[in-house]
C-alpha cells in the first residue's frame, strides 16, 4: 500500500510539472488612428464601467469608441509630451485625475478630471524635474499611498509625495540617474528600494532624510521603465527583469550569494530577437495564478533612431517554465507596422468587462487598441 501510495504521489508531481500551460487568445479592438504613447484605464464618469484615457481623449467604456475631449497638448515634433497616465484622485474630489509628465517642458503635472463630459482637463504643473523619460507610481515609504517617480536620464532622482489635496512635496532620493528605473525590496528588508541603470539605490529606514546607498552591482545599460523586481526562479530573491528601450535584449538576472553582503548578479538571456523593449508588466494573463511578463517593440521610440526600428513589431506575453528555468515567448500580436502591434511608452492591463480575465490597452505612435483576452485553452 506504501509504495502504491508513493508511486500515486509521484505520477501526480509528475503531472503537475507537465501539464500544459493556459493560453490565452487575444481579439484585436480598434480604438483610435491617434499617435499618443500612453494611455490608462479608470472609471472617468463614475458610472461603474472602466474608460479608456490617451492623450488628448477618453474614451467612454464599454465600446471605447465615444470619444471626450481632454485638452489640446501641443505636438513636439513626431511626439506628444504626454509619457504616462497614472490615475491618481489628485484634488480628493472622488474623481480620479492622471499624472504626466514631458521629455520636452520637462514637467510633471497633474491633469483633473472636472466631472463633465463636456468640459476640457484644467492642466496643473507639479514640477520642473528635468527631461521625462517616463513616469510610474509607487509607494516609495510604505504607508500605504503612491508616490510619482519620474525618470529624469542625467538629472537627479527624485519622488513626488501628494501631502495634501492638490499639494506634493519633492524628496530627493540620488544626485542623477540614468534610463530605466525600478521598485522592489532588494534585499529583503521589508523596504522598497530604486533600481537605477547603473545599480540599486538601498532604502533607509527614514525615505525623505535619510541617505540612499547606491550599490553598483550591474550595469543594465538603456534600461526599460519599468525594470521588474520579483523573485523569477522561487528561491526567495529578488530578480530583475530588464528590457532595452533602445537597443536589441530583454534578460532576467538572477540574484546569489546570501541577499546581504554577498550578493552578485547572473544574466541570463530571455529574448536577443526584438529592440526598444521599452515598457513591461509582470502580471498574471494567463489566470493560472502566477505572474507573466507582458512587454514588446515600442514603434518609432526615437523616430526611426534606434538599432532593430525597422524590424516588425509586436506585443508579447512570457511564461515561467519552472521545469526548464526559461521563460517562453507567447505572440499577441506580430508583423511589419500596420499588421503586428507595437507598445508605446506606458500601456495598462485591465478587467475591462468584468470577464475576469485582464486585457491589454496599448497606445502608440501606431494607434490605440485593445486586445480582449477570450480566455485561455490547454496547449
Amino acid at each position: 500500500m506504501i509504495r502504491i501510495i508513493v508511486c500515486l504521489t509521484s505520477i501526480v508531481m509528475l503531472v503537475g510539472l507537465t501539464a500544459p500551460e493556459p493560453t490565452p487568445t487575444f481579439r484585436r479592438y480598434f480604438v483610435a488612428a491617434e499617435s499618443y504613447e500612453s494611455v490608462g484605464v479608470f472609471d472617468v464618469d463614475k458610472n461603474d464601467t472602466l474608460d479608456l484615457v490617451s492623450g488628448d481623449f477618453w474614451y467612454e467604456g464599454p465600446h471605447f469608441r465615444r470619444r471626450h475631449l481632454i485638452g489640446n497638448e501641443p505636438r513636439k515634433d513626431q511626439y506628444y509630451d504626454d509619457f504616462s497616465t497614472i490615475p491618481m484622485d489628485v484634488n480628493a474630489d472622488g474623481r480620479q485625475d492622471f499624472v504626466t509628465g514631458g521629455w520636452f517642458d520637462q514637467t510633471i503635472r497633474w491633469v483633473e478630471n472636472p466631472g463633465d463630459g463636456k468640459k476640457t482637463w484644467p492642466l496643473h504643473e507639479i514640477g520642473k524635474v528635468g527631461n521625462v523619460e517616463t513616469t510610474r507610481a509607487w509607494d516609495i515609504d510604505g504607508d500605504g499611498k503612491l508616490e510619482i517617480v519620474p525618470n529624469n536620464p542625467n538629472h537627479p532622482l527624485k519622488y513626488l509625495k501628494l501631502t495634501e489635496p492638490g499639494t506634493f512635496k519633492t524628496i530627493n532620493v540620488a544626485p542623477t540617474q540614468g534610463h530605466g528605473l525600478g521598485f522592489g525590496d532588494v534585499n529583503a528588508d521589508g523596504r522598497g528600494d530604486i533600481i537605477v541603470s547603473d545599480g540599486w539605490l538601498e532604502a533607509p529606514v527614514d525615505r525623505e532624510s535619510g541617505n540612499w546607498t547606491l550599490h553598483k552591482e550591474f550595469a543594465l545599460g538603456t534600461a526599460s521603465v519599468p525594470i521588474i523586481v520579483a523573485d523569477v526562479n522561487g528561491d526567495k530573491r529578488a530578480d530583475l527583469i530588464v528590457g532595452q528601450g533602445h537597443g536589441y535584449g530583454l534578460h532576467w538576472y538572477e540574484q546569489t550569494g546570501d541577499g546581504k553582503a554577498k550578493r552578485s548578479w547572473t544574466k541570463h538571456l530571455i529574448d536577443d530577437k526584438n529592440s526598444q523593449y521599452h515598457c513591461l508588466e509582470w502580471i498574471d494573463i494567463t489566470g493560472d495564478g502566477r505572474p507573466d511578463l507582458i512587454t514588446g517593440k515600442r514603434f518609432r521610440a526615437h523616430n526611426d533612431g534606434d538599432p532593430g526600428c525597422y524590424d516588425p513589431v509586436g506585443l508579447y506575453y512570457f511564461t515561467w517554465n519552472v521545469a526548464q528555468k526559461k521563460f517562453e515567448k507567447h505572440d499577441i500580436s506580430y508583423g511589419q507596422a500596420g499588421v503586428g502591434k507595437g507598445t508605446g511608452i506606458y500601456f495598462a492591463v485591465a478587467d475591462l468587462h468584468k470577464t475576469g480575465r485582464k486585457d491589454i490597452i496599448v497606445a502608440g505612435k501606431d494607434g490605440l487598441f485593445v486586445f480582449f483576452n477570450e480566455g485561455s485553452s490547454k496547449k
